[in-house]
């Protein structure tokens, strides 16, 4: 288990990198492989640069290339083929281990007590042949993430992390897909919904600019997402709103907070300060602030 070849990470950044090192490593465990018809390939290539060759004798030898290797039964050896290989159910407690220098080893756990570091999850390879494959991976996926976090912060309180430095590192590891949702492939189901998410909020918001001309809206666009952030609709709601108080609070309007404007004063509020959800407001055709909702009430 010395492939991780021992150096202690002592900032942020330093942590961080050690981090990505071991995910790379464990997600590469448990995705992705290398195909030896890749590895001839290239070396054809090389083969290639070295001599000029005239358009038939490449041509030959393109052929009895292509031959040798589709009738050698050339097959790919992935990395997850074979980590699943040497997680033997018969074999004892196994781990999967991820190094900084981006490579795996699937080993026995420490011996000395305690570890040098938070070890992984123990025994993996004991639930191999009872789950499908792709279950039996997303599990160990799950306990590869939590392991990540634990080394992490493990160097994090050994180096004195303060508040600010815990939240900084947490932080960078969140911007990142988890091991689990590459493994999955819910990073890509995740993309393809905030897509969808935001065409249908740039509709909405065209449909709601088309009524505006005519009456009040019926409530204000919800706080900007991500990715309309990342689109510049939080600059537009800045402009827009940059001086709107709450009615309620008196505090200013935050891109990142939902609002709701009512339809009788046309008065802004906050919709955590008059108890309405972008839900709720979905279904409201008029919407009446607490005030006005007494002032029709009185006889």
């Amino acid at each position: 288990m010395d492939g991780g070849a021992s150096y202690n990470p002592r900032t942020v950044e330093e942590v961080f990198r050690d981090f990505k090192g071991r995910r790379a490593a464990m997600i590469k465990a448990l995705t992705t492989g290398i195909s030896l018809l890749s590895l001839f390939s290239y070396s054809f290539v090389i083969f290639l640069k070295e001599r000029p060759l005239s358009f038939l004798s490449y041509l030959s030898k393109f052929v009895c290339f292509f031959m040798l290797i589709t009738f050698s039964g050339v097959v790919l050896l992935a990395d997850v083929e074979e980590f699943y290989k040497q997680c033997d159910p018969e074999k004892e407690n196994l781990c999967l281990y991820g190094y900084p220098s981006e490579q795996w080893e699937v080993n026995l756990p420490a011996e000395e007590v305690p570890p040098e570091l938070p070890e992984p999850a123990l025994g993996i390879n004991f639930a191999r042949d009872g789950m499908q494959e792709k279950d039996w991976l997303s599990l160990v996926a799950v306990h590869s993430d939590a392991w990540l976090l634990a080394v992490a912060f493990y160097f994090g309180a050994r180096f004195g992390f303060d508040k600010a430095d815990r939240k900084r590192l947490f932080n960078m590891i969140n911007d990142l897909p988890t091991i689990f949702e590459v493994v999955t492939g819910a990073t890509k189901k995740q993309t393809k919904e905030k897509s969808s998410v935001s065409n249908h909020s740039s509709n909405k918001s065209k449909s709601n600019s088309k009524r505006g001309s005519e009456s009040q809206p019926k409530y204000s666009k919800a706080a900007a997402s991500k990715d309309e952030v990342e689109d510049g609709m939080e600059d537009e709601d800045d402009e827009e709103h940059g001086e709107t108080l709450c009615g309620a609070c008196g505090e200013n309007y935050a891109a990142d907070e939902f609002w709701i404007c009512c339809d009788i004063c046309e008065k802004w509020f906050h919709g955590k300060c008059v108890k309405i959800t972008p839900a709720r407001a979905e279904h409201i055709k008029q919407y009446k602030c607490p005030s006005c909702s007494n002032k029709r009430a009185r006889p």
